[in-house]
């Protein structure tokens, strides 16, 4: 280092510096890190002794330090040159030490990692773990008597795509799967990326009405359904929806309600009209040669959209999500790597593979891994989760908040034996803090983490690691992914807010979406000209780079993990005959989380009970979407611009359905 070139010390200091006078250079070098000369030096002076000082205000996103968030990093130089910039052009100073003591504002973060990301298609990666992990366990499905090796796996997976290229699907071609969690469901999965088409997440506890939408909104060519389950006959749904299909030949479906749909498959032996039976299906690969199985891969692209997940829209319907295998394939490895995953982990998994948390945090991290997914159940059932992770020794359990509440409050909780669960992942909605706790001790997950995300970015944004203090685990969402940029903004005026401030959190990086499908007005409103994907959750970030949520923007609803758009509801029940006006709001539920307020206004001279308000839902909307609570009103609160204020709709509920005990639940 030259004699009379500046020396760098961090400072403590409590206000931010109005103006920028140094920049970093965003390639560190092994000696230091090279600076550049600033426009202004307007807070450079001159101290008593000679030297010359200043405040700096950088930039951090030029600079990524690890383990540092947030935009800003003040310092201050000391020189004893006459001046610290000679000449016109850029000079480099090496800087032998670089101290930050605070960071004094900017909620922004980028997550760093040792790892880059994988450049790959899902099947480039499933052939990858079957060689390297052939004699693994990767599906055991408890409920069906299933049990298929890697190598066994991937011969499914071959098959099945063969089978759907026999059916004449084309890559970009739309594949709806309207089924719980089996393991068809997961080969289904793994097949249709292998040949490039788009497979789309039909919900379960969808009815007519709303598979009539997915089927019309994402254009479906090929529909794959299961047979009936307690009181949901998914067959005899789908003749509602598309009744001439009963009187024509598989394959050959016409329908000018549903132009794309061209093939129906019934996982099943069931000949029903219109369907191939499953075996007839999967009969189709014979048409099929490998080769040309091999020849379709390797034309896709690690960029191709392959899944459609549908969420809640501004709209009163839901946006389909359009995710691509370099976004859901990263999320889903990098989360593994979060949990500390290797080939002898054994995940038990009791979330819905239509969302995200099933078929991203559960299955693509456990293949990436080379981990076993074991299902339980077909849907959800506490006592099937307990006695699965017992049988099967299983080192890993997923759930929303709901699932692990119902399993510790289980009568028979204390007979079985959880001492091989080590970490899992508890998301889908806020996480009570006790409720976190308990599952640390209680059922031995002392390694277990929350990871925050929304669809639109496939889906995690924020992670507790293995290795984060218990405080941390149990009160905050985690950190930024890796290779993922978060902020914090003042939503008036999209600027970043200072650390601790409430905003709201955007994201931007591989994982967000490429769209919303056909929907490129929703698009636009949540992704803004600088990919920075909007989500509408607002939270506050800390020193060390933590997040918390703290609500919402937008006025969703999130029960049990089920991610509730108001407008939709709303927007439903306005086709009842006897309602004038309806408002739809979530309150505090202590099993769920939120829980569902409809205010009714009902037309002058009718009558309406609560009772006929959900009977006129059920079987035509999805059970969870069904109002718990209806309030029927003569009026709803206003502001004095005539807007709806909801937020005072919600508190006006709590107070009179008793819900306080409800509201004061502490989540992360």
């Amino acid at each position: 280092m030259k004699a009379g070139s500046p020396s760098w010390t961090g400072i403590h200091v409590d206000r931010t510096i109005p103006d920028t006078m140094i920049t970093l250079n965003p390639r560190p070098r092994s000696s230091g890190i090279f600076v550049r000369k600033a426009q202004t030096c307007t807070h450079i002076r001159k101290s008593s002794s000679g030297e010359r000082t200043g405040f700096m205000r950088c930039p951090a996103f030029t600079f990524p330090m690890p383990g540092v968030s947030g935009p800003y990093y003040v310092f201050i130089f000391t020189s004893t040159a006459k001046n610290p910039y000679p000449g016109k052009n850029q000079y480099p100073y090496i800087l032998p030490s670089l101290h930050l003591l605070r960071m004094v504002e900017g909620s922004y973060t980028c997550g760093t990692s040792e790892f880059p990301l994988l450049g790959m298609t899902i099947g480039e990666m499933l052939e990858s773990i079957a060689a390297k992990y052939p004699d693994t366990d990767a599906v055991v499905s408890v409920h069906q008597n299933i049990r298929w090796t890697y190598r066994e796996f991937l011969a499914r997976v071959n098959e099945i795509a063969r089978a759907l290229m026999g059916l004449g699907v084309e890559k970009g071609d739309r594949v709806g799967i309207w089924a719980m969690n089996h393991a068809e469901w997961v080969a289904i999965q793994f097949a249709t990326a292998k040949i490039g088409a788009i497979m789309v997440n039909v919900n379960p506890a969808y009815r007519t009405y709303e598979l009539e939408y997915v089927l019309k909104q994402a254009e479906i060519q090929t529909l794959i359904l299961q047979g009936r389950f307690k009181t949901s006959d998914y067959v005899g749904m789908f003749y509602e929806a598309c009744p001439e299909a009963y009187e024509q030949k598989p394959g050959r479906i016409s329908s000018e309600k549903f132009p794309f749909l061209k093939n129906v498959v019934f996982i099943g032996q069931i000949p029903y009209n219109g369907m191939f039976t499953w075996d007839e299906f999967v009969k189709k690969a014979e048409e099929i040669s490998s080769d040309e199985l091999i020849e379709r891969g390797e034309s896709l692209s690690f960029d191709d959209a392959i899944n459609i997940q549908y969420t809640s829209g501004t709209t009163g319907f839901p946006k389909g999500v359009v995710l691509t295998h370099h976004g859901v394939l990263n999320n889903g490895y990098i989360i593994g790597e979060g949990m500390g995953f290797t080939e002898k982990d054994r995940l038990c998994i009791p979330v819905p593979f239509y969302h995200c948390f099933g078929m991203v945090l559960s299955n693509l991290a456990s293949a990436t891994h080379g981990a076993t997914m074991v299902l339980p159940a077909p849907t959800f059932d506490a006592e099937e989760v307990l006695k699965t992770v017992q049988n099967e020794r299983c080192t890993a359990l997923h759930g929303v908040p709901t699932m692990f509440i119902a399993e510790l409050a289980h009568p028979n909780f204390s007979r079985y034996n959880l001492k091989t669960l080590r970490t899992g992942i508890m998301a889908g909605s806020p996480c009570p803090v006790e409720v976190m706790k308990q599952v640390n001790t209680m059922m031995n997950m002392k390694e277990i983490v929350i990871v925050y995300g929304q669809t639109e970015t496939s889906p995690g944004v924020t992670m507790t690691t293995t290795k984060d203090p218990l405080e941390r685990r149990v009160s905050t969402i985690g950190r930024a992914f890796p290779h993922t940029e978060l902020k914090i903004i003042d939503s008036k005026t999209n600027k970043i807010v200072p650390l601790g401030d409430i905003g709201e959190i955007c994201a931007r990086g591989y994982s967000v979406m490429k769209c919303y499908y056909n929907n490129p007005s929703a698009t636009h409103a949540t992704l803004d000209s600088n990919r920075w994907n909007h989500t509408g959750d607002l939270g506050t970030m800390d020193e060390e780079g933590y997040f918390r949520i703290v609500g919402r923007l937008k006025d969703m609803v999130i029960r049990g993990g089920e991610n509730i758009y108001p407008r939709e509801i709303e927007e439903f029940l306005h086709h009842h005959e006897k309602i004038s006006d309806v408002y739809v709001v979530g309150v505090p539920d202590i099993k769920y989380g939120e829980e569902l307020c409809a205010w009714v206004k009902i037309k002058d001279g009718q009558c309406l009970t609560d009772v006929e308000v959900k009977e006129f839902c059920k079987g035509k909307i999805a059970h969870y979407k069904i109002p718990r609570y209806v309030c029927f009103v003569t009026e709803f609160p206003m502001s004095v611009s005539g807007k709806i204020q909801k937020f005072v709709m919600r508190k006006d509920s709590i107070k009179m359905l008793g819900l306080e005990e409800a509201d004061k639940v502490v989540t992360a």
